[in-house]
């Protein structure tokens, strides 16, 4: 019962993020942004739908329990959740779960992008891990957090080479070239 309470949360907080992410991909490309690294997305979605399937499916065949140290997966997950606001917050309406780039935009330096250049990432790779954690479901942890790596792989430097050639991100982040 817990979980389908808590993955009805996440997945209800995925739905608006993906509202969000779509008002903000319309208002960018008003404003002449380019998508880059789409063939790559359709199997990012699909493997972030799959983990959810995936949890299910081991929790319930497997009869997983919630882990007996879940306080400490659930507070990693909910500050998780905090610090996943803060991107949001951070990028505003340059946040999307696609690759959107703004031509000639200031490359955003605020949040813990201040100190970091991917923390969504790191954010999205801590969820992938705890959230089964906290339900015992540890061969989805460990499956999805190897996909994960791969996609992360393949997206990272598909957003970096599309920022660099049209923001000022190499820059920004001293990047060699």
């Amino acid at each position: 019962m817990i979980i389908g309470i808590v993955l009805s949360i996440i997945i209800l907080q995925r739905i608006i993020e993906l509202f969000i992410a779509r008002r903000n991909e319309k208002w960018m490309k008003e404003h002449g942004a380019f998508e880059a690294g789409a063939s790559h997305y359709p199997f990012m979605v699909a493997m972030h739908a799959f983990f959810f399937i995936a949890l299910i499916s081991e929790v319930f065949y497997f009869q997983r329990q919630i882990s007996s140290t879940w306080p400490i997966w659930l507070t990693v997950f909910l500050t998780a959740q905090l610090l996943r606001i803060w991107c949001l917050a951070s990028l505003g309406k340059y946040w999307n779960t696609k690759i959107i780039v703004l031509p000639n935009a200031k490359v955003v330096r605020k949040g813990p992008y201040k100190w970091l250049r991917h923390p969504n990432y790191i954010i999205v790779a801590t969820e992938l891990l705890v959230l089964p954690l906290l339900f015992n479901a540890f061969i989805t942890a460990v499956v999805f957090s190897l996909l994960n790596l791969w996609m992360m792989s393949v997206r990272i430097p598909a957003e970096e080479q599309a920022l660099r050639n049209a923001t000022n991100y190499t820059e920004e982040f001293q990047l060699n070239k």
